[in-house]
């Protein structure tokens, strides 16, 4: 409701009715632990990353994993490679490409973000049927 009296609008919000399930869902998001959601995807995630990382000898493929962590306001789920050379992640080298000792280029290959996208989907599905319920 906006009323306007001189020299000042004032905004103003009226509800009647119940807040019952909302706060009902406010207390089941409280209460909820996500770590065995996002454990799902996370080994989800490995088993895309794995199966599409392109393989020339298979370690890098081989390499992948995943850490849920709960944090102070949320949960992450993140995904890692721990195949490096000289501290550089070679999953990161394929994917963005690098140069090479004798002064050549290898460009890089999209191969994670096709791969992770449909895990993000998948994620974010679940989530909404839990806001819904």
């Amino acid at each position: 409701i906006i009323r306007k009296q001189q020299h000042m609008s004032m905004i103003s919000f009226e509800s009647s009715g119940s807040f019952q399930n909302t706060e009902n869902f406010f207390k089941r998001m409280a209460k909820q632990d996500i770590s065995s959601m996002l454990n799902r995807f996370g080994a989800a995630g490995v088993t895309a990353l794995s199966a599409n990382t392109p393989k020339n000898s298979g370690l890098t493929a081989a390499s992948w994993g995943y850490r849920v962590k709960k944090k102070r306001k949320g949960w992450t789920v993140e995904w890692y490679n721990t195949n490096t050379i000289d501290d550089v992640e070679v999953a990161v080298l394929i994917q963005y490409g690098h140069g090479t000792g004798t002064g050549g280029y290898v460009p890089g290959y999209d191969y994670i973000n096709p791969t992770m996208q449909p895990i993000f989907d998948a994620i974010i599905a679940d989530i909404w049927k839990e806001v819904q319920k």
